[in-house]
């Protein structure tokens, strides 16, 4: 895993400082998204490893879909791809972009644990206090865990809000075993 990770690295780089410089962040977001879902497709992966397929049409197949969006730069870094045999390493060149976009823009992950189902008001509030306890945008993700018995355990980063029951009952089990 870690050497497709050096290889589209520096094409992610790449791509996000032309975006950043030309503030196409969002656009260049939409290209390799879908640049990135056509190289998942098995069918497509399969030709971009095959033989017999030139350069010349896998970076016309890709071009293609990006559709009315394709333009000289997008062009050229799909040309730049398939010349140097790196098409299948788009879908981590994406993730590695939506990262970096993600900083730039100063917005973070954040996984929401919950002991219950949580409706989408409950998620709007929870997210707004905690954008105001990380001092950041998140990207919030919500899982269910029965296991926490009630309330939530929060993720961002490497940072852990844990008010889960749980918790609670694990260190009072620690502290009556002290």
């Amino acid at each position: 895993m870690a050497e497709i990770v050096t290889i589209a690295r520096p094409y992610a780089e790449a791509v996000f400082r032309l975006a950043r410089e030309q503030g196409t962040l969002a656009a260049w977001s939409e290209k390799l998204e879908k640049l990135a879902g056509l190289a998942s497709s098995p069918d497509v992966a399969a030709l971009i490893v095959h033989p017999n397929v030139a350069a010349d049409q896998l970076a016309g197949l890709f071009r293609a879909a990006i559709g009315a969006g394709a333009d000289d730069e997008s062009g050229n870094f799909i040309r730049m791809l398939a010349d140097n045999d790196r098409l299948a390493a788009l879908p981590q060149v994406a993730a590695l972009y939506e990262e970096m976009k993600r900083g730039e823009e100063g917005v973070k992950e954040a996984e929401i644990v919950s002991a219950f189902p949580l409706n989408e008001e409950q998620v709007a509030t929870l997210a707004r206090q905690l954008e105001g306890r990380f001092q950041a945008k998140l990207d919030v993700t919500v899982t269910v865990d029965p296991s926490l018995i009630g309330g939530v355990k929060v993720v961002v980063g490497d940072k852990v809000l844990d008010a889960s029951v749980r918790s609670k009952l694990d260190a009072m089990r620690t502290a009556l075993n002290s």
